[in-house]
């Protein structure tokens, strides 16, 4: 068993045990039910954004304790004003030292996609993510038969939560592509071997459909990958680690994206001068 199936096996638990706790009907009453939601998709592709998804992660079972005091109040403002697109907030306890209150944190304080990063395997998660101001949810094809997957998607889609699909391989990518999918991520992350490769973005973005938004996730420590990433064809940057090493993660941010926006102006003063 690698991580991913520890993790998917608590998290089927730490599910029955939250609905006996919170049920749906108490969920419904939560006052961002009726909230519409901001689409994860158009921030993402806004010209005066970084496409970047800044999270906010305190721990990983690869790495352990990260950032576990972090405020996030303070880091998820300082994030969105650094030029961040949108933000992730783990919610998962267990693995990553997240809870749902991070995220209504988050929401309380900025208006901008909040992606909920959590181990999604059933219904109920989805109307959780709803109610505590999610405005998209994460699906792993490798932790979810690809009819499952679909079938989620679609649940979510019909709160109007967007989806981020997230594959590891081309076979994951073809098998769980559906109408409901229109953002697609790339983790670069090896589950078994917990090593990051962005080639595997690289490799992959020749295979993700036209018309989809890409985003690449894992393993982006400089601003220069993410121009080769772009020219790749992505718009969307899911960058945790890289932020959250630094006691203050929001300053972290803010000079990678003031690196990535120098690259990207020499490069079309270059262009124009060509």
């Amino acid at each position: 068993m690698n991580i991913l199936d520890e993790i998917i096996a608590h998290k089927y638990k730490e599910v029955e045990e939250r609905k006996a706790l919170y049920p749906v009907k108490l969920l419904e009453k939560s006052l961002y039910f009726e909230t519409p939601c901001l689409s994860l998709e158009r921030y993402l592709l806004r010209p005066d954004k970084s496409g970047i998804i800044a999270e906010i992660k305190r721990k990983s079972p690869s790495k352990g304790d990260i950032n576990p005091y972090v405020s996030v109040e303070r880091t998820s403002i300082g994030y969105m004003q650094a030029g961040a697109s949108a933000l992730s907030i783990l919610t998962d306890s267990n693995y990553f030292g997240g809870k749902n209150e991070d995220l209504m944190i988050a929401r309380k304080y900025n208006y901008c996609p909040i992606l909920r990063k959590d181990f999604t395997v059933d219904e109920y998660q989805i109307v959780e993510a709803k109610s505590i101001g999610a405005d998209a949810i994460l699906l792993i094809a490798a932790a979810l038969e690809p009819e499952r997957l679909k079938q989620l998607a679609a649940f979510a889609r019909s709160f109007g939560l967007e989806v981020l699909l997230e594959v590891h391989s081309q076979q994951e990518l073809e098998a769980s592509l559906s109408e409901d999918v229109t953002i697609v991520g790339v983790n670069n992350r090896n589950l078994q071997t917990f090593q990051t490769d962005v080639a595997l973005s690289l490799e992959l973005a020749q295979h993700i459909p036209s018309g989809m938004t890409k985003v690449s996730e894992s393993g982006l420590k400089s601003p220069k990958t993410l121009i080769e990433l772009q020219a790749a064809g992505y718009n969307g940057f899911l960058i945790g680690e890289t932020f959250m090493t630094d006691g203050r993660p929001e300053r972290a941010a803010a000079e990678f994206i003031r690196e990535l926006r120098q690259l990207q102006q020499n490069l079309s003063l270059a262009s124009a001068q060509a």
